[in-house]
């Protein structure tokens, strides 16, 4: 059984990153609810154990606060900022109200921490997001690390394999962040470095190929779903049947290209959809984000289903979902908020009448397109930017309508066109345009006009679970905004977006 590390999950917004920085250890990570049992825990069989850090206080009287056995295991346990003065709390500490700590502060390392801070030097920056601190340690533990203003930054008990950390060794903001990780997970909590693709895929396509019935796989022409049908194909052959459905959201020219790139790739048996007034007759005169999620989500399944009766028997949908997919919807259960809702996680509708088959739901982005490499899909595929199940409709905000379609699938092109004449299309994770019902007047040739005001969106991450705004040359963003004020009739004024995630989310909805 491959080893993991079970990260509790208190509602950090960087709870999710936790297992990513283990991951990057080749080490599988998971997040669970924070008040999982005792019963379900040890079925996970985890090596250790991370308490995330959370909004909540441990003084509320509604604090979330795990069950006793994270703490009577026996196992490595981490606590990470709230999970840092969970452990205060539950050892008999004390823990206070404080002034909010907000950004980096420079942590020093005392006698004491070589298990979980060894080989990070005297001092390293470390980044901080609190508004509680540990007023007085247990009896039994020991200050390991101290900043300026969190005199138990860091302490870890004599009595057994328990840290508490009141910084974030998760973002890239820590200096020798992943380090600290690595100590705990590998030489604290001594797991072995067996979490692989090339293992995933093998295990993967094993249980795949025990399933009864067939599948009906929706595909994209992203990479998710792409590699979900080639990974099913590989275990089921021709019980796998994939459908493309236009939905009238989608960039300029890819229904013809999605099609040509599965008819020429990949020998699966596949057939597409023109549904695009259907789609777009549903979303008429909806301008809240999340209603066009909704169902954009629920016309997708319509559709599937209906061609799951008439072609069928069938009895699997598989999906491309990924774990930043699962999180951001509120799937996962904890005390986290929604982000949004994605529409083949949130968008799935209650008479779904067909079981869900998600491979990928467990990786990230990064992760799959490494299992993309192991199965041969060409790299123009899986190195391809990713694109919102919901198309179009995310990038437009207020009522998607034909004028408003036309705008962002034009100015689209133009960005990516230009990124790729640039050299910088690979450089960055994400680019597009986005379009609302914002104008601005302009003037074209000799005459003043109220047109409508385009947003470039272009930013870099690893993973999507954070991003940063990518700082574009500025000869390239020009050229961007000349071609799409000149090249699209009612277009005034071009504007380029420059926050990161968080606080903005990569979709602008």
């Amino acid at each position: 059984m491959t080893d993991r590390i079970t990260v509790l999950d208190f509602g950090s917004q960087y709870s999710h990153l936790i297992c990513r920085r283990i991951r990057d250890l080749s080490v599988y990570a998971e997040l669970v609810p924070y008040d999982i049992t005792a019963e379900e825990l040890a079925r996970h069989d985890p090596k250790g154990i991370i308490l995330s850090g959370g909004p909540a206080s441990v003084s509320d009287r509604d604090a979330p606060i795990p069950a006793d056995a994270v703490f009577e295991s026996g196992l490595p346990v981490l606590g990470i900022c709230y999970g840092h003065q969970l452990i205060v709390h539950r050892y008999g500490g004390r823990v206070k109200r404080a002034n909010r700590e907000y950004g980096s502060s420079t942590l020093t390392v005392d006698g004491g921490g070589a298990g979980l801070l060894g080989g990070i030097g005297g001092s390293v920056r470390a980044w901080m997001s609190h508004g509680d601190e540990a007023e007085q340690i247990p009896r039994n533990f020991e200050v390991i690390g101290h900043t300026e203003n969190s005199k138990a930054a860091a302490i870890a008990s004599r009595d057994g394999p328990v840290y508490g950390i009141q910084f974030h060794p998760e973002v890239a903001h820590t200096e020798k962040g992943s380090r600290i990780l690595e100590n705990f997970v590998l030489n604290v909590c001594k797991a072995k470095q067996d979490w692989t693709m090339s293992k995933f895929v093998e295990e993967t396509v094993g249980r795949i190929s025990n399933i009864e019935g067939d599948v009906l796989c929706g595909v994209s022409g992203g990479v998710d779903s792409t590699v979900a049908a080639v990974l099913i194909h590989r275990a089921i052959g021709e019980r796998l049947k994939c459908v493309f459905v236009d939905n009238g959201l989608l960039r300029e020219g890819e229904p013809r290209e999605i099609t040509d790139m599965f008819r020429d790739n990949f020998g699966v048996n596949f057939e597409a959809v023109d549904a695009a007034q259907e789609f777009l007759g549903k979303l008429g005169g909806v301008a809240d984000p999340e209603a066009k999620r909704k169902i954009v989500g629920e016309e997708f399944v319509r559709v599937f289903s209906d061609f799951a009766r008439s072609r069928g028997p069938f009895r699997w949908l598989a999906q491309g979902t990924l774990y930043p997919d699962v999180i951001e919807s509120g799937v996962s259960k904890g005390p986290a908020s929604v982000i949004k809702s994605h529409h083949n996680v949130g968008g799935l509708p209650e008479w779904l009448d067909l079981e869900v088959l998600e491979p990928l739901r467990d990786l990230y982005k990064d992760e799959v397109r490494e299992v993309a490499r192991i199965l041969g899909v060409p790299k123009s595929i899986y190195m391809r930017h990713p694109f919102p199940g919901p198309g179009l409709a995310v990038r437009i905000m207020g009522e998607v309508t034909p004028e408003k379609l036309g705008i962002a699938r034009t100015a689209g092109r133009i960005v990516e066109d230009e990124l790729l004449q640039a050299g910088l299309y690979s450089d960055v994770w994400q680019a597009y345009a986005a379009v609302g019902d914002d104008r601005a007047v302009g003037v074209v040739g000799d005459e003043r006009m109220y047109g409508n005001i385009v947003m470039i969106r272009v930013v870099s991450s690893i993973d999507a679970m954070t991003a940063d705004w990518t700082r574009l040359p500025h000869d390239v963003l020009e050229r961007m905004s000349n071609r799409i004020t000149n090249e699209i009739d009612n277009v005034t004024w071009v504007s380029y977006a420059i926050s990161s995630k968080p606080p903005a989310t990569i979709e602008p909805q």
